[in-house]
């Protein structure tokens, strides 16, 4: 277990994929400078349950991931960041924030790939596109259907439960998934149901 600077945000971060954050309250900020003098510079990220990104007082999910700086630039008393999403972690308990959120996490194993499941990620893989190219014609899509993936197979599967249109709590639920194939069936069985609230009959 280590102890770990918290950020926490409105959105879920996975392995394997970047965010990109303005930072602007001073408690961050004096997280970012500290967490700046350390290499690799990194930071927890979980999703708030309740509450608001800003001001503090937020309710927090147990589960998260490391983010990793990899850009930083500056621009009067607002910082820009881009991090990349590492490894997975448990918060075992919130400390005093000093002045930022600080948890003692422990990391969460690593999933591990085995090729007699490329016929689950091959249908997986299916499923989120055809439920991104059918849920942009509803709303606004972060993610296009032919987004391209990691060629690493463990990357690939996290960038598809990332991609995948579904909401924060199913994110969250995904972020949990202790096997890969665990993860790919998560996958399939929450993009289908979201997707048919979107009225799509899924033929």
């Amino acid at each position: 277990m280590t102890d770990l600077p918290m950020f926490p945000l409105g959105s879920v971060l996975f392995p394997f994929m970047p965010i990109q954050l303005r930072v602007f309250e001073e408690r961050y900020l004096v997280m970012l400078a500290r967490v700046l003098q350390a290499e690799p510079a990194e930071f927890g990220v979980v999703l708030i349950e309740r509450g608001q990104e800003v001001g503090g007082g937020e309710h927090r999910f147990r589960y998260g991931t490391v983010a990793r700086i990899t850009q930083v630039g500056a621009d009067e008393n607002v910082v820009a960041l881009i991090a990349q999403g590492d490894r997975r972690i448990e918060v075992v308990e919130w400390l005093a924030e000093d002045p930022h959120p600080l948890a003692r996490v422990r990391e969460v194993a690593d999933l591990e790939w085995d090729d007699s499941l490329l016929p689950l990620r091959e249908e997986a893989e299916k499923t989120v596109r055809r439920a991104l190219a059918r849920a942009s014609e509803f709303v606004d899509q972060q993610w296009a259907a032919d987004v391209e993936l990691s060629h690493d197979p463990v990357a690939a599967i996290w960038q598809l439960a990332a991609i995948a249109p579904v909401g924060p709590l199913d994110q969250v639920a995904l972020l949990q998934a202790s096997t890969a194939e665990a993860l790919l069936t998560a996958v399939i069985d929450l993009t289908v149901s979201a997707l048919a609230t979107l009225g799509d009959e899924w033929q």
